[in-house]
């Protein structure tokens, strides 16, 4: 049974709203959608122009590694947290240069971002980066004592709205040397 555009429009805005997730094409294709003959090109199509139409609004349609989603206008952020009591916790300098190693340096070592950072990097730390979801183990480093390779997962690049690392902002080139020269790279390789 087909389906006039602007019908089909709103049914994935109604979906993409319930879900509390977000949903990839294929995931809108195999549900909402699974009665109606349209391509991935004709639901990308349809998602673009859904885009669109929130341009101006309060909201925001955006694509993020797991699919996509609402969300409200990060220039919003300050204002709308007032809604929850609870505050975002907070995370130390020490995490944070954590996760960027990981982020930028994946797969990584404990020890790696130890000789980087050149502090001892705690399993609380580490832990605290794995129960948030940003952080997972994806192996052992085929080297003595197989230490843990670390890396970072879907929900890290929904969380900072990435698509895929390669959104990733560039690193200070004073930054990126050090760091390549510290793990034995060529200058400026990410």
């Amino acid at each position: 049974m087909a389906l006039p555009a602007e019908r089909l429009k709103t049914l994935l805005e109604a979906a993409l709203f319930v879900a509390g997730r977000p949903l990839t094409v294929n995931e809108l294709k195999g549900s909402v959608l699974a009665d109606y003959p349209v391509t991935s090109r004709y639901v990308q199509l349809l998602l673009a122009e859904l885009k669109q139409d929130y341009s101006e609004r309060g909201v925001e349609l955006k694509e993020v590694a797991s699919g996509w989603r609402f969300q409200a206008r990060q220039e919003y952020a300050e204002e709308l947290s007032r809604l929850w009591s609870e505050r975002a916790p907070r995370y130390s300098r020490a995490v944070l240069e954590t996760l960027t190693l990981i982020a930028y340096r994946q797969p990584i070592t404990r020890a790696e971002i130890e000789a980087i950072r050149g502090v001892a990097v705690s399993s609380q730390m580490v832990n605290t980066l794995k129960e948030r979801g940003w952080v997972r183990s994806i192996g052992h480093k085929e080297v003595v004592g197989r230490p843990e390779l670390l890396a970072t997962t879907r929900e890290f690049l929904d969380y900072f709205n990435l698509q895929s690392l390669e959104q990733l902002p560039e690193l200070d080139p004073e930054l990126d040397q050090p760091l390549s020269t510290m793990l034995g790279e060529e200058s400026g390789a990410h």
